[in-house]
């Protein structure tokens, strides 16, 4: 598999896992209709779903999607909240990314 689309997918997963989330959030915390927490329900499925497209491990493709994450809920909060990283988020968030690097793309023997 190529390091862009394992990226791709680790996106893709990332954007389900977070807007899913969201979507359940604003249902149960902020009372929009139950329609929010359905549809969230069913991309947290389709989450659960697209990282069982990489090609390494489970431990491995977890680990290293928690680097993603990461980086884009900080992204997320800043698109959706207004809430800007601040330097120390970017400097972890980047760190995150060197370490998903490692992790998921480092040669093995």
């Amino acid at each position: 598999m190529s390091t862009l689309l394992s990226i791709g997918l680790y996106v893709f997963a990332g954007l389900c896992e977070i807007g899913g989330g969201y979507l359940v959030w604003l249902w149960f915390r902020e009372g929009r209709p139950r329609g929010y927490g359905i549809a969230g329900a069913a991309i947290l499925i389709l989450y659960g779903i697209i990282p069982t497209f990489q090609m390494a491990h489970f431990g491995r493709v977890y680990a290293a999607y928690g680097g993603m994450f990461i980086v884009l809920s900080l992204l997320w909060g800043w698109a959706m909240d207004d809430m800007r990283p601040d330097l120390f988020d970017t400097i972890g968030a980047a760190l995150c990314l060197v370490g998903m690097a490692v992790i998921m793309f480092a040669p093995r023997g």
